[in-house]
């Protein structure tokens, strides 16, 4: 079948672009946009994905306002339409790699916007995601991160929002291949043999964060074991340590390489407060930058990638119904966190939390954060600004006594 895409000179296989080289449901492609401003505690995540080896597209639009969560889910079969367009909801590149447009129409969650998402610094390609179980590729994965800046507007209801650029910040990942398990369609555990005991080191913490404190916009991870080491692992996210920091696009990208942190947490809880980050360059440069949690955390259970974040019990990537859309929402109120949440009734045997929250005795808490973040560079300049913070930890993880 002939696509768009196959009007340009850029096949990386002898196939057309709808066919995929890989027969595996766990081979999606699909994008994240986050617009968020910590002065009014508010942040528009967006999700889209394609799963070809199920032929559907779907994702969300989740827009948490000081903790209280809308979530609006959408999918489709994917091979009737190329356009990414479900129902109200459209992306265009305008000019790729640096601005796109983001909207949705008027839909029955009452969540609407017309945004105009533009990079503030180069995009970061990471480090190539590889993990194996017993010989067979798990994650085979390429993806780039970007910070960014946003204008338009964004409606709830009776509520709006203008956009501007100077107080809304961007983020923004782009990732394809095989990611992680992607239940209810990956195989069932109990049906394979047990992970061997030599697997690898495993992760116990993830940090990610898109930032911008003008005249600096950059992204950076930290991956660490049980004990705080970071080091090479056979894992959906594998790298110890990665990012980069820019001064707008007329520099050359500073490469980040090492860093230490100091993070603070609510008392009793996993619930980041505010952390402090020490980071090394390429050319011998110290930075810090301090994070500081201005609102609730989101939850990502409503998102649709898990098992029971649909009514249905399933996720974006199964069939909800209909070829050409299946259309959702919820609203919770997640402004005390740990709460509890009960995900939707899932058919079949549940499989693990892919993103490993740590969540625990039907309380959850959530793992994506809207903070402010403070800058110091290497020449002794302080910068202000807002970032995307991701952080999971999951299990025993000795440096701050969890258990």
């Amino acid at each position: 079948m002939l696509t768009p895409y196959d009007e340009f000179p850029v096949h990386p296989t002898p196939y057309t672009f709808s066919y995929i080289p890989s027969t595996d449901y766990n081979w999606d492609e699909g994008y994240w946009f986050g617009v968020f401003n910590p002065d009014e505690k508010v942040f528009l995540g967006i999700y889209l994905r394609i799963n070809p080896n199920s032929d559907m597209i779907g994702g969300c639009t989740l827009l948490n306002v000081a903790g209280v969560q809308t979530t609006l889910r959408f999918s489709r079969c994917w091979r009737r339409n190329f356009n990414l367009d479900v129902g109200p909801f459209s992306v265009r590149f305008e000019e790729p790699l640096r601005r796109i447009r983001l909207t949705l129409g008027d839909n029955e969650s009452g969540i609407a916007f017309d945004i105009l998402w533009e990079g503030t610094s180069p995009a970061f390609l990471e480090d190539h995601h590889i993990a194996v179980r017993r010989g067979r590729r798990t994650t085979d994965q390429s993806r780039y991160s970007q910070p960014g800046k946003a204008s338009g507007w964004i409606g709830l209801r009776k509520q709006r929002w203008d956009v501007k650029p100077e107080s809304w910040t961007g983020s923004r990942d782009h990732s394809w291949g095989l990611y992680a398990e992607r239940p209810p369609l990956s195989p069932v555990d109990s049906w394979l043999p047990p992970r061997p005991k030599d697997d690898g080191p495993q992760r116990a913490m993830r940090f990610w964060t898109c930032f911008r404190t003008e005249p600096y916009s950059g992204f950076f991870h930290v991956h660490e074991t049980a004990d705080g080491v970071q080091c090479k692992m056979n894992d959906v996210f594998g790298t110890p340590f990665g990012g980069h920091i820019c001064r707008g696009w007329g520099e050359q990208s500073i490469e980040l390489v090492s860093g230490t942190h100091d993070m603070v947490f609510q008392p009793g809880t996993r619930i980041l407060e505010k952390a402090t980050f020490t980071m090394q360059d390429s050319t011998g440069g110290t930075w810090r930058q301090l994070f500081e949690v201005a609102s609730p955390p989101w939850v990502v259970q409503t998102m649709g990638a898990m098992p029971g974040s649909w009514k249905d019990g399933g996720t974006f990537h199964t069939y909800h119904g209909s070829e050409e859309l299946a259309l959702e929402w919820d609203e919770f109120d997640f402004s005390k966190q740990p709460c509890a949440y009960t995900p939707y009734k899932v058919r079949g045997e549940a499989a693990t939390d892919t993103f490993n929250t740590g969540s625990t005795g039907g309380l959850v808490h959530g793992p994506e954060y809207l903070a402010r973040v403070t800058t110091h560079a290497p020449d002794g300049s302080v910068s202000t600004g807002a970032s995307q913070v991701e952080l999971f930890i999951a299990g025993r993880y000795s440096p701050y006594g969890f258990e």
